[in-house]
């Protein structure tokens, strides 16, 4: 059992709060699929999933196949669309009853041979459309290629047509999002006409739904967004933070002038100083550029620097002019504003910052 000082909280009053702003934006009967791939963005998929099972969601989605398997044994119900589905695990798949997303004529011909050789009935299958993002996906030569592949078997049903926006959050890229919806409503209404179906579509992410409401289609996918984070700060200000990262002093050491920490010693005193010892490193996902007063921690709402080098399974701050002692607690984030911190601190995104929680950092549900 880990009984370990450090600690990803995950609020479900929070997960909660951000459902409701984004039901509230859109129509009532618009489908909501939730993304929790990557281990709910770095926190628990099967803790979330639970959660989810009670709120009215339509449809979860992860990116491959052991995800689905994962949310399954755990007793998840609801209907889970894989991602980025691999030919090598269709078998699997179908076992656990998950439903692929297939994004190639070799994907989709694989997939109709295996259905066909289990007599599946109507099994559950979405189609990727790539309408500018060039990833996965059928692109608009590909009509007449589905068609005549797609006329012929009754093993398979089209649940939906998906595709991606690329810019979605950009005002400069509204032209650009609106080609991307025009396409995808081109080549999708192609295939109902050509194949007599209406599967449901969707394109919307998070800041899809944000800006582009008039294209909610019969579904929308809602990613970041659900874990707290907008496109912008004032719709990131009215959502509520997911993930709390925590963690306690382990210990407290006193540097004479001129005696160093970590490794290089990278931090010489330049007085008498305290500094912290925590049980968490880059191992847990604490970024090494991080290191040596670049990042910061939280103690009783004091920002607190970190000093010398993060090592893999401790980080030490500076404790000068901080009243605290051992086991008291630290905050790593439990605000957006300190994950955006970090974030640009590493060049990178909040995305990143959450799922490089390391799975060995105990998770909680509060």
């Amino acid at each position: 059992m880990n009984n370990s000082p450090t600690v990803l909280e995950i609020d479900t009053s929070a997960i909660k709060h951000n459902l409701r702003y984004f039901k509230s934006k859109i129509q009532g009967t618009t489908k909501l699929m939730v993304v929790i791939k990557a281990y709910a963005y770095g926190s628990d998929a099967i803790a979330i999933a639970k959660i989810l099972e009670n709120q009215q969601v339509d449809y979860i989605a992860v990116a491959y196949t052991y995800e689905g398997i994962a949310l399954r044994k755990a007793n998840i119900k609801l209907p889970i669309l894989i991602l980025h589905p691999q030919i090598e695990n269709f078998e699997l798949l179908i076992a656990h009853d998950l439903e692929p997303n297939l994004y190639s004529l070799r994907t989709l011909n694989h997939f109709i041979k295996i259905s066909n050789s289990k007599y599946l009935n109507a099994y559950p299958i979405h189609l990727k459309i790539n309408s500018g993002m060039n990833r996965l996906g059928f692109k608009e030569k590909d009509i007449e290629n589905l068609t005549s592949t797609l006329q012929n078997t009754k093993h398979i049903k089209i649940i939906s047509y998906y595709s991606h926006l690329a810019s979605s959050e950009s005002q400069n890229e509204i032209e650009f999002t609106n080609k991307q919806i025009s396409l995808f409503t081109k080549i999708t209404d192609a295939l109902n006409t050509n194949l007599f179906i209406k599967p449901l579509k969707h394109i919307l992410n998070t800041s899809g739904i944000i800006n582009f409401p008039e294209a909610q289609f019969d579904m929308v996918r809602l990613g970041i967004g659900f874990y707290g984070f907008g496109n912008s700060k004032l719709e990131t200000s009215r959502l509520k933070n997911v993930c709390n990262l925590k963690t306690k002093i382990s210990q407290i050491q006193t540097l004479k002038k001129g005696e160093a920490a970590g490794y290089n010693r990278r931090f010489i005193a330049d007085n008498q100083t305290d500094i912290g010892i925590l049980p968490i490193g880059y191992a847990d996902g604490i970024n090494r550029n991080l290191s040596n007063g670049k990042g910061f921690v939280y103690i009783n709402k004091f920002k607190v620097p970190i000093i010398g080098t993060i090592c893999m399974d401790i980080t030490m701050i500076n404790l000068d002019g901080i009243k605290c002692k051992e086991g008291d607690e630290v905050i790593i984030f439990n605000h957006q504003d300190h994950i955006l911190d970090m974030a640009k601190i590493n060049n990178t995104i909040s995305y990143q910052v959450l799922t490089s929680i390391s799975q060995r950092v105990r998770r909680e549900i509060v």
